[in-house]
């Protein structure tokens, strides 16, 4: 169990507070707030968009899924989910499915739900299966701040 190196490096430039979580192997967000019990809101997950011109990091809470046409109505272009390969490849230090929300460290634009700036804390993939980076909300904040800030999901259990 390890943190990301570009993700590390990144945190450690910021000077962000921020401590790690050990956790049993998980497969997705929702499991992270499961086996942690943590709030699944407070749990943000990063998904890999493929757009015309460039990827983009999509960062939102574990609860919601993206809505792509709210995407393409603020990107101005309609944007496809990156495959496993193109995750591996750009996310190279990190295990697929486990990729922390901030695409500054590997080259990416991101794009932060508003979702997530009503939570006291966040939580998120530290690069592995097994470890979380937890944080309060003013540090996520930093750590986001130059990412576009928008509305673009919907809770899971709302049609």
């Amino acid at each position: 169990m390890t943190i990301a190196p570009k993700l590390r490096h990144y945190l450690e430039a910021l000077e962000l507070d921020y401590e790690l979580m050990e956790h049993s192997p998980t497969k997705s967000a929702m499991q992270n707030a499961m086996v942690c019990d943590i709030p699944p809101e407070r749990v943000a997950k990063a998904v890999l968009l493929d757009t015309l011109d460039d990827y983009r990091l999509a960062v939102l809470p574990s609860d919601c899924r993206i809505e792509l046409s709210e995407l393409r109505s603020l990107l101005g272009e309609k944007p496809r989910l990156a495959d496993e390969d193109e995750i591996a490849f750009i996310f190279d230090d990190c295990a697929v499915g486990a990729i922390p929300p901030l695409g500054f460290s590997y080259g990416i634009r991101m794009i932060v739900d508003d979702r997530l700036e009503h939570q006291p804390d966040i939580y998120f993939e530290a690069g592995d299966h097994q470890l979380l980076v937890h944080m309060d909300q003013a540090e996520f904040a930093r750590m986001t701040g130059t990412a576009r800030h928008c509305h673009f999901s919907q809770p899971w259990n709302m049609g």
